[in-house]
C-alpha cells in the first residue's frame, strides 16, 4: 500500500472515524482504524463493537492495500503535522510497520492485519427515509439533554425516534427521558417514513451522529431496521446497533389538564434560576418558585451557604402556589426555548409540569417537581 493525501483532507477523515475508539480496550484491534486504498481514494472505518463509522477521502494512490494502525496515534501525528502538507502512507509486507512521512518528519507504526478487523454489516436495513440536516439537528438538539445516563435502565439511554398518526398526518418524533425529565421533538414525517419500526438509538450514537452532521450540508439518508440504524452522509457512514428494549409509555406522562398557565421571559428566568442556584447544595440543585399573580420569586435555601432569593415579572392571573424544581434541570429546558418567552403549565406542587416554546409548538418538555 502506497499513497499520497493532503493532510487537511487525511484529518478531517480521522477526526470522524477515530472519536468512536474507546481509549482502553482489552481487544487490541479495536484500538486500530482500518486503512484501505482503492482507486483514488483512501477509506477509514473504526468500530468499537456497537457502532461503525466510515469514511473517505480523495488520495493519489499509487498501490492499493489495508491494513490496520494506532487510532489515536496516527490521528495525534496527522493533527501536529504542518497545514498544507502532503502526506505519504506506506506498507509494505517486509517491515511490519506504516510508515508515513511529510516534509522531514517521518514516522513508523505498528500494524496489525486488515483481515482481523471486524466489520459491522448494513442487513437487513428496510426502511429508508431523507431528512434535511437541519431536521435532523433540531430533533437531536431539542431532546438529547434528557437522554438518561444511569445504567440501571438500560432502555433509557438512548433516544426513542419512531412515528405516530395525529389528526391524519403522520410524523416522525423523538423523545429522551431520564425518569426526571422528559422532552419531545416532532416534524412532518419524510417520504419513506411510513412502517417505519420505533427504535431507542444509543446516547453514544447520537453524539457521533450529532458531530459528524456539522460537517454535512443538505440530506442525510437514514436507514432502519429493529436492530441497527444508519446515517449515511456526504462521504462518511455510520451504522450503529440500537437498544434493544421497549421504551416506556411516554405519552402517559405527558400532562394534558394543567389550567396554571404562567408566561415568563425565558432568558430573564435562566438568568435568575442560575443566579439563584450557585449556593443550591450540589445533590439536590432544588430551587423553589413561589408563585402569584403577576410575580414569581425563586429561592434557594442552603443550610451551609445562606440564601438566595429573586423574582420575577410574569403573566400570571391564578392562585398563588409555590413549587420546586432541580435548577440544571429547569436551566437545560430554557436552553432549548428559541423565542423570548417560556409558556409553563402547572398542575399541583406534587404532578408533572409542561414547559412549551410558544415560537415552535412541535416541541414539549415535562419537569417532574421536587419536595420543596
Amino acid at each position: 500500500m502506497k499513497l499520497t493525501i493532503e493532510r487537511a483532507s487525511l484529518l478531517k477523515a480521522l477526526s470522524h472515524v477515530q472519536s468512536v475508539v474507546e481509549r482502553r480496550n482489552t481487544i487490541p484491534i479495536l484500538s486500530n482504524v482500518l486503512l484501505q486504498a482503492d482507486g483514488g481514494a483512501l477509506q477509514l472505518s473504526a468500530t468499537d463493537l456497537d457502532m461503525e463509522i466510515r469514511d473517505e477521502a480523495e488520495a493519489q494512490v499509487n498501490g492499493g492495500g489495508q491494513i490496520t494502525a494506532p487510532a489515536q496515534t496516527l490521528y495525534e501525528i496527522v493533527r501536529k503535522l504542518p497545514d498544507g502538507a502532503d502526506v505519504q502512507l506506506g506498507f509494505t509486507g517486509d517491515d511490519p510497520r506504516l510508515s508515513i512521512q511529510a516534509g522531514r518528519s517521518r514516522f513508523n507504526l505498528p500494524v496489525l492485519p486488515a483481515g482481523d478487523y471486524p466489520v459491522m454489516s448494513s442487513e437487513g436495513l428496510s426502511s429508508t427515509l431523507s431528512l434535511e440536516k437541519d431536521d435532523l439537528v433540531r430533533l437531536i438538539d431539542k431532546t438529547r439533554f434528557a437522554i438518561s445516563t444511569e445504567e440501571t435502565r438500560y432502555y433509557l439511554n438512548g433516544l426513542y425516534l419512531h412515528t405516530v398518526s395525529e389528526g391524519g398526518e403522520t410524523k416522525l418524533r423523538a423523545v429522551a427521558t431520564d425518569g426526571h425529565r422528559l422532552a419531545l421533538a416532532e416534524m412532518p414525517a419524510p417520504e419513506g417514513a411510513a412502517g417505519l419500526p420505533g427504535v431507542i438509538i444509543p446516547r453514544k450514537t447520537i453524539q457521533e451522529a450529532r458531530r459528524l452532521l456539522d460537517d454535512v450540508s443538505g440530506a442525510v439518508e437514514m436507514q432502519v431496521s429493529p436492530a441497527k440504524v444508519r446515517f449515511a452522509f456526504a462521504r462518511a457512514a455510520l451504522t450503529s446497533k440500537v437498544i434493544d428494549g421497549s421504551f416506556p409509555d411516554y405519552v402517559r406522562v405527558i400532562p394534558k389538564g394543567n389550567d396554571k398557565v404562567v408566561i415568563v421571559d425565558n432568558d430573564l428566568l435562566a438568568r435568575a434560576v442560575d443566579r439563584v442556584a450557585t449556593i443550591s447544595a450540589e445533590k439536590s440543585r432544588s430551587v423553589k418558585l413561589s408563585i402569584e399573580p403577576g410575580r414569581m420569586t425563586l429561592t434557594v435555601r442552603n443550610m451551609e451557604a445562606g440564601q438566595a432569593v429573586e423574582e420575577l415579572e410574569i403573566d400570571y392571573d391564578g392562585a398563588a402556589f409555590d413549587i420546586g424544581f432541580n435548577a440544571r434541570y429547569l436551566l437545560d429546558v430554557c436552553g432549548q426555548i428559541t423565542g423570548e418567552q417560556a409558556e409553563i403549565r402547572f398542575a399541583d406542587p406534587s404532578s408533572p409540569t409542561l414547559v412549551l416554546d410558544p415560537s415552535d409548538p412541535a416541541v414539549q418538555y415535562v419537569l417532574m417537581p421536587l419536595r420543596v
